[in-house]
């Protein structure tokens, strides 16, 4: 067995381990593992109670790494989440300054509810989440490897939220939409609930581990023509370009940025590894596609009008974009 195949192995029984605790919810876990195994951040929409806060620490407790946990409220400040200076007097009453960690240095943080925090202290983030990095004053902190933020956040419509703005939502590397579990998930949920067992979840990966994993990635194959697709999908999303597809001309104002098309390659791997694969396929990128662009397009006035949305907008393009993937 490969190196890639065993890191594709283990990551398989980290799902079956996180399953103990978490019911249902395949295609979130399976993308919070894609993003951290990606070196990306992840943000999960969806209504309080579906066990998105459940997920990240049974994952910390799986995957033996350091769990940090920062409940976003409108009076959070920036130093809250990123840490600040102290000053301290020893025993001679000599004063210095000396910097306090904030919860921002650890391996897993959840950023709770993020959309109730103010723009300013959203933005807070956007340092460490992009260079794994914390300035204080003239010194920069480095952040331990892994490092990922997930964020969730409530849908806009509910009361007494700030909508992310477009820089900090680009530098997540999926938007996973969280849903209602199924009649037969619900039901198994209460029966655990009446049994109360106590789960013991074993450790099975740790922080080398899952860089192991990650630069196992580098394996899994790119062929011309699945790349081709890959950027014919971002273009496909930009209205401005001449191959565009018309429900992106008629509904996008601004199409996926070029990270778009990074992260379809990149979590495509990633999910190629997952299922034993050594080379990339259109199937992985049409399955990542959603979370991974859904949150790079930003519509007009037209969709919102005709109830249109970033999903059914994809959903037009992945319909009909096959026919001609890679032949521009």
């Amino acid at each position: 067995m490969t190196v890639l195949e065993q890191a594709g192995a283990r990551l398989d029984r980290v799902r079956q381990e996180i399953a103990k605790i978490i019911v249902g919810q395949d295609e979130v876990v399976e993308g919070i593992l894609i993003c951290l195994v990606a070196g990306g951040h992840a943000l999960l929409e969806g209504v309080p109670g579906l066990g998105k806060t459940t997920l990240l620490r049974t994952l910390s407790r799986v995957l033996h790494l350091q769990y940090s946990r920062i409940q976003f409220t409108p009076d959070l400040m920036p130093a809250d989440i990123v840490g600040s200076m102290m000053m301290d007097t020893d025993e001679r009453g000599a004063r210095s300054l000396r910097f306090q960690r904030g919860p921002i240095f650890a391996n897993l943080v959840l950023a709770d509810e993020i959309n109730r925090a103010t723009p300013k202290t959203q933005s807070a983030l956007l340092e460490a989440m992009q260079e794994r990095t914390v300035t204080s004053g003239s010194t920069t902190h480095e952040l331990d490897a892994p490092f990922m933020v997930m964020a969730t956040q409530n849908p806009i419509e509910m009361e007494g939220t700030y909508p992310l703005p477009e820089a900090q939502l680009d530098r997540f590397l999926m938007k996973i939409l969280v849903g209602y579990p199924s009649r037969e998930e619900l039901a198994l949920i209460v029966d655990r609930t009446l049994l109360g067992e106590n789960v013991t979840l074993e450790s099975l990966m740790d922080g080398p581990g899952i860089l192991e994993a990650r630069s196992a990635c580098r394996d899994v194959l790119v062929a011309p023509h699945v790349r081709a697709y890959a950027v014919d999908l971002v273009l496909s999303t930009q209205p401005d370009q001449p191959d565009a597809h018309p429900s992106a001309k008629k509904f996008v104002r601004y199409g996926s940025s070029p990270r778009g098309a990074q992260a379809l390659v990149e979590c495509g791997r990633v999910r190629a590894m997952m299922r034993g694969r050594l080379n990339l396929s259109i199937e992985d990128i049409q399955a990542v596609a959603p979370p991974v662009l859904r949150h790079r397009m930003i519509l007009n006035f037209d969709a919102h009008s005709e109830a249109q949305t970033p999903d059914t907008v994809l959903d037009a393009v992945l319909r009909d974009l096959p026919a001609s993937a890679g032949t521009r």
